[in-house]
């Protein structure tokens, strides 16, 4: 089976994790800020915060932006379930905004409209690894004095307009995951960056219990936090994956540029894009099917032929436990149209150019039965 997402992992990467096992450090140790370092320099922000999921590190941004209950996030319903989980994690309430077909992005002209007294945030998704419209979002959350999370866990190694995805020039904070499926791995992972030393020293203290050392090197707390800690073994890993991100993103970009060439002449197949001037990591390879009825059809034919396809995502609101809050009169066209035709194929650094041609190869059998 190809799968629709896999890790790379090389001798380099395994001798650093070795060299880490025998150290005198496991966790809490020197590789922690190393990785943090060379994070935090290559997307050209002051300072990274590693934590042991994209998920904790999402409660940590939204915890360090000040959300709190009875507040309101705007967000995009095309994500994976944890960006809206941890913000009612933290009280609030995720208000949700249609996305637009072309990118899949949140759709930045209609989040104005949803702006409340009570909205404290925007939360975007770079989904696919394609970023959003930033400079627009970043003008528009200035305009209302929001703050601004970027989801990138899709999107390390990512560009827009030139800016790499991580420098928070447009927003307070970024969040990466380090999943295997994603730009770079530390087997599970995540990093908050930002530019603000205040929201550094309180990240510091959300992943580590709220405790501090005082001079005397006495374990102090002095806030709430919790065990959301990166160990030195994974990130020995993020240290030596890193190096290699800019590779791993470019094989993503050909894989994409191979893909659009072989299906671009399909009738049943709409193809994703990139906003002009911008850099994809090419997280997720996502097409469409123009006929909605074909779309769970086709996606037992490629897996029978031993293709690992996927669907990313069903909308937020979708889920039972959201229509459960009361979510389930929301209907947005784009999102809906969306989810009912999306269909994710296989993308990763070690996918072969003859498993793309084979993949292409099949859905055009596909629309030849």
């Amino acid at each position: 089976m190809i799968p629709y997402g896999h890790q790379n992992i090389d001798h380099k990467d395994i001798k650093e994790a070795i060299k880490a096992l025998k150290s005198e450090w496991i966790t809490q140790g020197p590789k922690i800020s190393e990785f943090e370092k060379a994070l935090a320099n290559y997307c050209g922000a002051r300072f990274a915060v590693s934590c042991s999921s994209g998920t904790a590190a999402l409660h940590m941004a939204y915890l360090a932006s000040g959300i709190k209950k009875e507040d309101e996030v705007i967000v995009t319903p095309n994500t994976f379930v944890a960006t809206s989980n941890m913000i009612l994690a933290v009280g609030a309430r995720p208000v949700f905004c249609d996305i637009r077909l072309d990118t899949f992005n949140i759709d930045e002209d209609k989040i104005e409209k949803l702006i409340t007294k009570k909205t404290k945030a925007i939360a975007v998704v770079h989904f696919a690894g394609q970023p959003c419209a930033m400079d627009k979002i970043s003008k528009l959350a200035k305009k209302h004095k929001l703050s601004i999370i970027e989801d990138a866990c899709h999107a390390l190694g990512a560009r827009f307009k030139g800016v790499k995805i991580g420098s928070c020039r447009y927003s307070d904070f970024t969040v990466f995951s380090f999943h295997p499926v994603k730009s770079i791995t530390t087997g599970e992972g995540g990093a908050v960056l930002t530019n603000s030393k205040k929201d550094y020293h309180e990240l510091l203290l959300l992943r580590s219990h709220g405790i501090y050392k005082d001079k005397e090197g006495k374990n102090v707390m002095s806030s709430f936090g919790f065990n959301y800690r990166l160990t030195d073994l994974q990130a020995a890993l993020g240290v030596s994956q890193l190096k290699k991100v800019d590779t791993f993103v470019g094989k993503r970009n050909q894989i994409a540029r191979s893909y659009a060439e072989q299906l671009k002449d399909i009738n049943g197949v709409d193809l994703p894009s990139v906003l002009n001037d911008n850099y994809s990591a090419w997280h997720l390879y996502v097409i469409r099917l123009k006929d909605a009825k074909v779309r769970d059809r086709i996606a037992l034919y490629l897996k029978t032929r031993g293709i690992g396809v996927n669907f990313h995502y069903p909308a937020v609101y979708f889920q039972p436990y959201y229509k459960n809050l009361g979510y389930g009169k929301i209907n947005f066209p784009n999102e809906e149209k969306y989810q009912s035709n999306c269909l994710t194929l296989p993308c990763f650094p070690d996918l072969k150019q003859q498993e793309i041609k084979y993949i292409c190869q099949s859905i055009k059998d596909f629309f030849k039965l």
